[in-house]
């Protein structure tokens, strides 16, 4: 059976193979994330600031599960880029099977955890009483979709480790243009509210991942989808977890962090603040997919650099992808400090929302700028297995940091949907010194990836 392994990334003009990679993961990051875009457009004008605050509250809780699936999913990047880069086709094989085995497993435990805990949760996390149905529904009708999402990034994940980031793309833009046409048809004709916002992704996110399936049976990858071959490898396993645990902790501790935010939004302005907040997140997760992209595109070019021995090669394609981040991150911070109003109308036209939007925007803008070295040099850390260092960094950044000073400036200080807003430079800031600080030490420079 062949490996059809689509692009060695080792090898070449490093802006030549990041520009051929890193554009069709941006391209499918992007189209990924119109789902959720779509939606609070479509519900925000078609249902209301009740509706979008349910969106918004209780896609901070599928964010968290969907992290999860994130974080070992890059696990098997690294270790597929690394094996492809050292030529390794047998523990291809072996951590390919081993991930398509385990994910469907994570999603059906989830799954079930969260419906049961699924009103405890919204309770704590003090959702206003005019969106808590929404919340509800919404939240019912993407947890039971949870397999198609840990399917389609576990499929994207092994195919993109392996040199592939087109047929992502291909199969994501064909399930949102589906997602577009739903989203209409459930909220907009059928006023099926926060329910039909997540039936629609739902759908959409199955379709992405049986065209992923039948793509693989297609060219007939290594892995051929018969129950015989759906088996864990426990040393593959191992380190996967190695790995993957510490980004998919850091992602989970992350979304952690901006539910107690949530919170902090809700006791500040109820549900037009959460409306507010709703719309100004998803705006910024678009922003941000640029240097998503990049980040995790330098993550797979440096994993198959760092595994053919080329340390040189995987710190140029960092500094690269840096400087094009910082580019694309500066139009959207000038972007966002001129026109915040015409930002967050798009999502509705309530007045009170739109205030609540432009105040807090415009203070969280600043993390534009800081993202860029963040996103890029950890994704150069990822490769070399050094997850470990950017989950401590995350977790002192976005607990004890970012949640505290929404905390103080937001509530104790009075300064509102402004001080929230500035948690997440000032969070961003102390991230920033600790990476500094790690380069300098050039502990970096390790590969802690064991792949004997």
């Amino acid at each position: 059976m062949s490996l059809d392994i689509k692009e060695n990334l080792a090898e070449g003009s490093v802006v030549k193979k990041l520009t051929k990679f890193a554009l069709p993961f941006l391209a499918s990051n992007i189209i990924q994330s119109l789902y959720v875009v779509i939606d609070m457009l479509v519900i925000g004008n078609f249902s209301g600031p009740a509706s979008m605050s349910g969106v918004n509250i209780s896609g901070q809780i599928s964010f968290i599960l969907t992290s999860l699936v994130v974080g070992l999913s890059m696990g098997a990047t690294v270790l597929i880029g690394q094996y492809v880069g050292s030529g390794d086709h047998e523990s291809l094989r072996r951590v390919t099977a081993t991930t398509l085995t385990i994910l469907p497993l994570a999603a059906i435990i989830l799954t079930v955890i969260t419906l049961v805990f699924k009103e405890h949760v919204l309770t704590l996390m003090q959702t206003p009483p005019e969106s808590y149905a929404e919340a509800d529904r919404f939240l019912t009708v993407t947890v039971s979709g949870l397999v198609f999402i840990f399917g389609y990034n576990g499929f994207s994940a092994i195919l993109r480790g392996m040199g592939d980031s087109k047929h992502p793309f291909y199969f994501v833009f064909i399930a949102c243009v589906i997602n577009i046409g739903l989203d209409f048809l459930f909220i907009a004709a059928l006023h099926f509210g926060a329910f039909g916002a997540g039936l629609a992704t739902v759908i959409s996110q199955a379709i992405s991942m049986f065209l992923c399936i039948g793509y693989m049976i297609k060219i007939k990858f290594h892995f051929d989808f018969k129950p015989s071959s759906f088996k864990i490898d426990w040393a593959q396993l191992r380190l996967i977890v190695k790995i993957g645990l510490p980004t998919s902790a850091s992602n989970t501790i992350v979304s952690i962090s901006f539910l107690f935010i949530t919170v902090i939004v809700n006791i500040v302005g109820g549900v037009y603040a959460s409306a507010a907040v709703g719309a100004a997140g998803k705006f910024n997760s678009f922003a941000f997919m640029p240097v998503s992209a990049l980040s995790a595109s330098i993550t797979t070019m440096a994993a198959q650099s760092i595994g053919a021995g080329r340390m040189e090669r995987a710190v140029s394609v960092t500094r690269i992808g840096t400087g094009v981040s910082y580019v694309i991150m500066g139009l959207f911070f000038i972007l966002v400090q001129v026109f915040p109003a015409q930002v967050i109308s798009l999502f509705g036209n309530d007045p009170e929302m739109i205030a609540y939007g432009v105040t807090y925007l415009r203070s969280f803008s600043y993390d534009f700028l800081l993202l860029p070295f963040i996103f890029c040099v950890n994704g150069l850390f990822t490769a070399g297995g050094h997850t470990f260092f950017t989950m401590v960094s995350d977790m002192l950044s976005s607990v004890f940091l970012r949640v505290p000073i929404c905390w103080l400036f937001g509530v104790l200080l009075d300064w509102g949907m402004r001080g929230i807003g500035m948690g997440a430079p000032v969070a961003s800031a102390g991230t920033l010194l600790i990476m500094i600080w790690f380069l300098a030490s050039g502990r970096w420079k390790h590969n802690l990836v064991n792949r004997t």
